[in-house]
């Protein structure tokens, strides 16, 4: 249960640091992506750093919970733009979704104390 939590919680990490790592390469098409979801292109430098902190914290087991709400709330963020554009159910929006639920899934799977917090089950069986 453990490895598969740390599976999940790596695949999360390093999606979101090739994330930032594009936004601060700049290529073609992330500028193209940037201006179509209402940013400025000089504003990727900015949410890269704010991506890369987010992964780091998510993988540092001390700082995991911090890292996990914070990967959730720039998620969410992301989520809410592609709402606002109209693109309600599409590819990126449901990308978002699944790293938020698969960052919390890696962390519950690989911290007893917060399968302890938040038990998917009563502690009788029902």
């Amino acid at each position: 249960m453990v490895w598969i939590g740390r599976a999940l919680t790596f695949i999360v990490v390093v999606l979101l640091l090739a994330d930032g790592a594009a936004q601060f390469l700049m290529p073609p098409f992330m500028i193209g992506i940037l201006e179509e979801s209402g940013f400025a292109p000089h504003q990727g430098p900015q949410l890269a750093a704010v991506t890369i902190l987010c992964a780091v914290l998510l993988a540092i087991p001390r700082t995991a919970v911090l890292g996990a709400i914070l990967v959730t709330a720039f998620l969410g963020g992301a989520i809410a733009v592609h709402f606002r554009l109209g693109e309600i159910g599409s590819p990126p929006q449901l990308v978002c979704a699944l790293l938020g639920i698969a960052a919390w899934a890696g962390l519950y799977l690989r911290d007893a104390r917060l399968r302890t917090l938040v038990p998917l089950r009563s502690r009788d069986g029902m």
